[in-house]
């Protein structure tokens, strides 16, 4: 019942890690822009997706190690490299996970959302500091992507979006975008998000072959949560803008809820953004300090202390410079450029059988991995060559 358990909430600490308030920013956004076309994009991110976490779940799990642990038995100090990248891209998504707890706080009380911040900032650390951590961790996770998913439903059926034309535009689309690809593969499993789930079955004692059947299970399991609740909110938001429902520039999610349902739907918008919000800022806060713990003794003996800083020093600089909506755009973007890194490392790792105690890694897998680098790395290419051009 406790490895069920963990199992389970393994998978929604990765899902609600990546739904976070710059999932919906890019969902609803990107809808506004491709309209029922988007739903090829999230089709072709989803299989993406699957790819990347399923090699990355296995090889970490059966080695029993975390992946800066084996990146640095791979090659020494390179452990160290991964790690910085990780932990540099959470505490850039952190920042806006911060901010989104803020304006949830303040959608539903009224009150400046710098001090909804640091109300919540508050609560992820009572979670943190808590006797049974890691259970509160997995039952918080899936109550709260639970609430969120069942909310952005309702809101979905509500503003009567055409299924049948999105349907058909998600296996032959009007138009497609590779940096919308890379975006929104880069917030599902880009970062620090791919390994949220597989660190914390190591947390839990889930490990080795003999777990590789549970180890598949929870890694699909968290892309399908974090695929549901995106084809939700794009048919959400693809019904406003379908009917001629115009989304504010500076915040598209709160505008699909507000057009969908009035002020219910203002009220179910800052229920949802807060539970993605906080949920995420648990799930980049543990998953950053789990790559420095095994590194260093003094992270090791203090994590607690050292995520708490992480979640302070979010807090800070959101409550010093403010609401960053462009900043998690880019922050995806740019995890998704990480991710092919950090997967081919993985799947290095993974060829050498002295690394994973002698098991055999599938080759489909392998195959299917490589895919995954080789399309992610094209695709980062594409994105860089086109917002430089447009730059110069």
């Amino acid at each position: 019942m406790k490895k069920n358990s963990a199992i389970l909430g393994a998978a929604f600490l990765m899902a609600t890690s990546a739904i976070g308030p710059g999932f919906l920013t890019q969902t609803t956004k990107f809808t506004q822009e491709l309209v029922a076309s988007l739903g090829f994009v999230i089709l072709i991110s989803i299989l993406l997706d699957i790819g990347a976490q399923l090699n990355i779940w296995r090889i970490v799990t059966v080695s029993g190690n975390r992946a800066q642990d084996l990146s640095n038995k791979l090659l020494p100090g390179l452990g160290f490299f991964l790690a910085a990248l990780i932990a540099f891209g959470g505490l850039v998504f952190n920042i806006g996970n911060i901010a989104g707890c803020g304006l949830g706080v303040n959608v539903l009380t009224g009150i400046d959302a710098k001090y909804g911040a640091i109300i919540s900032c508050m609560i992820a650390l009572g979670i943190f500091w808590y006797r049974e951590a890691g259970k509160l961790m997995d039952g918080f996770a899936k109550l709260l992507g639970m609430l969120m998913i069942g909310l952005t439903v309702y809101i979905a059926i509500i503003s009567h979006p055409p299924v049948g034309e999105a349907l058909y535009r998600t296996v032959w689309p009007e138009k497609i975008d590779v940096m919308k690809i890379v975006t929104l593969v880069g917030g599902t499993v880009g970062g620090y998000i791919s390994f949220a789930g597989a660190h914390r079955l190591l947390d839990a004692g889930i490990s080795g072959r003999e777990n590789i059947p549970n180890v598949t299970r929870s890694s699909v399991s968290g892309i399908l949560i974090t695929s549901l609740m995106r084809f939700v909110l794009f048919f959400a938001a693809l019904g406003v803008v379908w009917h001629g429902g115009k989304l504010a520039a500076d915040n598209p999610a709160a505008s699909v809820f507000k057009i969908a349902a009035g002020n219910l739907g203002y009220i179910f918008f800052g229920v949802v953004i807060w539970c993605a919000a906080i949920t995420s800022v648990v799930g980049a806060s543990y998953t950053s300090v789990s790559f420095w713990k095994t590194l260093s003794p003094v992270v090791a003996k203090n994590e607690k202390l050292f995520i708490t800083g992480f979640i302070i020093f979010s807090t800070i600089i959101f409550v010093a410079v403010g609401n960053p909506v462009t900043l998690l755009i880019i922050a995806g973007a740019v995890n998704g450029i990480i991710l092919p890194v950090a997967l081919a490392v993985i799947l290095i790792a993974g060829a050498k059988k002295t690394l994973v105690n002698n098991y055999e890694h599938p080759l489909i897998l392998r195959v299917i991995g490589w895919l995954v680098v080789a399309a992610m790395s094209f695709m980062g290419y594409i994105t860089i060559r086109d917002n430089l051009s447009r730059l110069f």
